[in-house]
């Protein structure tokens, strides 16, 4: 009877079909289907091939990095490793729904009820904080090349110039001296370290570092696409995974203890796309008041959640403490009890503040637990791959004493789309000190609603040829704009203003025009003869 031999050359062919199948197995698990006990022995067998594979992988890419580089290449893969075996450990959801808990009445504080320090304590408290701002994010998705950092948000001045000016302020005001951090990643740093040169004559210091650089890896084999460590060269082999990487890549650099030894106790974290992520000195006192009960480790600042939000992370209880719970950790027939802005009231602003000693505990105790987002992306040349990441906000769980803050929605203005640019460029904002302040004109603190098309409108370049100038928003409810629309000067748009050009058609408003309550759509050009 014939035999079948297993050759040297059948094997790698072997762990591909198992990685093939695990691969399967993980996305459904994370789809939150349970697969059949009898499959449990065939996944060890195929984690422990993945695991395996994966380290010869990294061993072969190591030996191609320069010696100087060989550290720092290591650590990171080090990192890497981690992350990929706790994603194959991972398996359906992150949380049992029904074992979310209520808020309890102190788990979120009233931003309105912390008391405000007198001004000859703020030196004092201001002593005691680093600002880092996250700063590894692309300008892309707006159609701008190099660090979202650098596009021109308001009188030409970008987000960096903008955080520099209200740290400057605030160093100047009450004769402190907080230092400014920024985590850039490996698209970000260069660009990023020639632009903070024009800041050298500023009463700011600023430090930089760098998050980790991890590789992209196959979905079907579950190996790096990377054939070597020189990242210049093959760029979209490599990416920085996401802002949970932060708390280890800082203590990487130094500076965690350089600052813990300066004396300093916390850091405000937040996007430097946030224009309203300003330094709050109320936050920053009822963190170094003096009082019985154990001092907060991790401060989450959260907003109430509108309709605009529902997608956004929420804070919940769990097991008896804090935590964010975003919308991949949600099972598919909760979506809709995620969004529910009754069930769930708030959303979480990703500004946070954190005692320094304790990212440091957590660190040493090896106790930080952030859930793994799989980002799957494909390629244009169809090649598919994932990128897996975790958030900086996830991290709260690990802490002692955490709390959320429910602060006005002024805090929360992001710049992610050419729409919010709108609101932050128009008359509903003025510019004090590097901050954007509320007109007192506007007679609502709400920001209007706006939707403008992604055909003509996503682009930055093209934003700003369609506006010559913001039209005026102080009277604005909501706004939509799809297709060829351009907008003359000095528009005003008041109430809910619908404006439609269908294919084909092309929308001049001419300059001037006024529009309230109104529904525009079919052809409007008025030409100069």
């Amino acid at each position: 009877m014939p035999q079948s031999h297993s050759t040297a050359a059948d094997r790698p062919l072997r762990a591909f079909v198992y990685k093939v199948a695990h691969m399967e197995y993980l996305l459904q698990a994370r789809g939150h289907q349970r697969s059949s006990s009898d499959t449990q022995a065939f996944r060890e067998r195929t984690k422990r091939d993945a695991r395996d594979e994966l380290q010869r992988e990294l061993e072969k890419l190591g030996a191609t990095a320069r010696e100087d580089k060989k550290a720092m290449i290591g650590r990171q893969f080090s990192g890497f490793q981690h992350l990929f075996e706790r994603f194959l450990q991972e398996e359906g959801p992150s949380l049992e729904w029904n074992h979310i808990q209520k808020l309890s009445e102190d788990a979120v504080k009233d931003y309105n009820s912390l008391p405000s320090p007198e001004t000859n304590e703020v030196k004092e408290l201001l002593d005691k904080l680093i600002v880092v701002k996250l700063n590894g994010g692309l300008g892309t998705s707006m159609g701008c090349h190099g660090p979202k950092s650098v596009i021109a948000v308001r009188n030409g001045l970008t987000f960096l110039d903008l955080t520099v000016q209200q740290i400057e302020h605030l160093n100047k005001t009450y004769n402190a001296n907080v230092p400014l951090i920024l985590m850039n990643s490996f698209n970000t740093d260069d660009d990023t370290q020639r632009i903070i040169r024009k800041y050298k004559g500023i009463d700011i210091d600023i430090y930089t570092f760098n998050q980790s650089c991890y590789p992209r890896i196959n979905r079907d084999s579950l190996l790096p696409i990377a054939k070597h460590c020189q990242i210049d060269e093959d760029i979209e082999a490599w990416y920085p995974p996401g802002h949970g990487d932060f708390y280890e890549s800082f203590q990487n650099s130094g500076l965690l203890k350089k600052f813990i030894r300066e004396g300093r106790e916390y850091c405000f974290i937040s996007n430097i796309d946030n224009l309203g992520a300003t330094v709050d000195i109320k936050i920053l006192k009822s963190l170094l008041s003096k009082r019985p009960e154990p001092s907060l480790e991790f401060v989450m600042e959260v907003t109430d959640k509108t309709r605009a939000d529902v997608k956004g992370g929420t804070l919940i209880k769990y097991e008896d403490k804090l935590r964010l719970l975003e919308i991949a950790q949600v099972p598919k027939d909760h979506i809709d009890d995620f969004k529910s802005i009754k069930t769930f009231k708030y959303f979480n602003t990703n500004n946070l503040w954190i005692k320094l000693s304790a990212i440091e505990r957590v660190l040493e105790q090896k106790a930080l637990n952030m859930e793994i987002i799989v980002n799957n992306k494909t390629f244009p040349n169809g090649l598919n791959i994932i990128q897996l990441e975790t958030a900086v906000g996830a991290a709260m769980k690990s802490f002692e004493g955490s709390v959320g803050i429910n602060v006005p929605r002024s805090r929360f203005l992001p710049v992610k789309k050419t729409s919010d640019l709108m609101l932050v460029m128009s008359n509903l904002y003025t510019l004090r000190n590097g901050s954007l302040v509320m007109s007192p004109q506007r007679m609502f603190p709400t920001t209007p609603l706006i939707k403008l098309g992604d055909n003509h409108f996503s682009k930055v370049k093209e934003f700003l040829i369609r506006f010559p100038t913001i039209p005026d928003l102080l009277e604005l409810d909501h706004l939509t704009v799809s297709g060829d629309v351009t907008f003359g000067k000095g528009v005003t748009l008041k109430g809910t203003v619908i404006i439609i050009a269908n294919h084909g058609e092309r929308i001049d408003l001419p300059s001037g025009t006024v529009l309230e309550n109104k529904i525009v759509s079919g052809n409007l050009r008025i030409l100069d003869h």
